[in-house]
């Protein structure tokens, strides 16, 4: 799919090379897998489009119905976390699927990339990855789609799951999966569909919430808000939501990264029992990223707010460990 893995040139790295070319930079994977290379996208990750992805899970799905045993995808780090929790959402399939990448591009003095694609090669190769859903393997470490984010801007340790923590690694090739998952709940998105704009909104100090306003009109059919701590947003906030949760579904996270949003704990305007009241959705632990997608496949998925809001409720309801 492209990003800094596959990123050369002189004047600024770019999306360039094969998957035949990041193969061969590790040549001793054929001992480890029968590996078939494709390339799907070239592109860095930031002008990937949630589209490309559903397209992408239609590919895996072929591919699992072709007798493949695992799949990594290689991909840009700065949308991974997106792609992959979306990946985990549309493939409902036993196979091991991986998504890697690299925070060093292949010029660089110590690229991470070859490490990082043979020990996604190795994951996706073992039989304990198998219906664990998607997995993202970075640093020698694997995470859960559902859980991972992006954390630093260029350390090859960016990738954490906070709380949770990893589910397994890899270690003298050898891959440990210490943890096992709960299935998470899965939408089937036609390749074809229009897909439903979601906008997300970060909350800040002072906000007034006057950028609410123009949601509607800018033709969005969805909301996620970025609040305060446990799910807060500030008082003056409060009229703007209440009018747009009339007009579609709105989702309250945590911008915290971490933990999830309350539902009976403060009793203030714009606190989290306010806007639950007034009936905003809650993100539970999914961050504000992972909601966003969620709630767009959920509303492409059905067309419908009401029934989109109930998918979106299965998929956040089954993300515990």
């Amino acid at each position: 799919m492209g990003g800094t893995i596959a990123s050369v040139g002189e004047a600024g790295v770019v999306p360039s090379l094969s998957p035949e070319a990041l193969l061969a930079a590790v040549p001793e994977l054929t001992s480890v897998a029968r590996i078939e290379a494709r390339s799907f996208r070239q592109l860095p990750s930031g002008d990937l489009r949630l589209e490309d992805v559903v397209a992408l899970a239609q590919v895996i799905r072929q591919a699992q119905r072709d007798g493949v045993d695992g799949v990594v995808v290689t991909h840009g780090t700065d949308s991974l976390e997106e792609s992959a929790f979306a990946l985990d959402v549309l493939v409902d399939s036993p196979l091991a699927l991986v998504v890697t990448g690299a925070l060093r591009h292949p010029q660089s003095l110590s690229p991470d990339g070859p490490a990082n694609l043979a020990a996604a090669v190795r994951v996706a190769a073992s039989p304990a990855a198998r219906g664990q859903g998607c997995l993202v393997v970075v640093n020698e470490e694997v995470h859960a789609a559902r859980f991972v984010r992006k954390a630093h801007a260029s350390n090859v340790a960016a990738f954490v799951s906070a709380g949770p923590g990893p589910l397994g690694w890899v270690s003298e090739g050898r891959v440990r999966i210490s943890s096992r998952l709960a299935p998470l709940a899965h939408l089937d998105v036609a390749e074809t569909a229009p897909l439903a704009p979601v906008a997300l909104v970060s909350v800040s100090l002072g906000d007034d919430g006057r950028m609410l306003s123009a949601i509607s009109s800018l033709g969005y059919r969805g909301l996620v808000l970025e609040g305060f701590g446990a799910g807060h947003v500030p008082g003056a906030m409060v009229a703007g939501v209440a009018e747009l949760v009339r007009a579609m579904p709105v989702v309250i996270t945590s911008r915290t990264g971490a933990g999830e949003v309350l539902s009976a704990t403060y009793g203030f305007a714009g606190s989290e029992r306010d806007l639950l009241a007034r009936g905003v959705v809650s993100g539970g632990a999914l961050d504000s990223r992972k909601a966003r997608v969620a709630l767009g496949l959920a509303l492409s998925a059905t067309g419908e707010s009401a029934s989109a809001v109930e998918l979106f409720g299965r998929l956040r309801d089954s993300m515990s460990l």
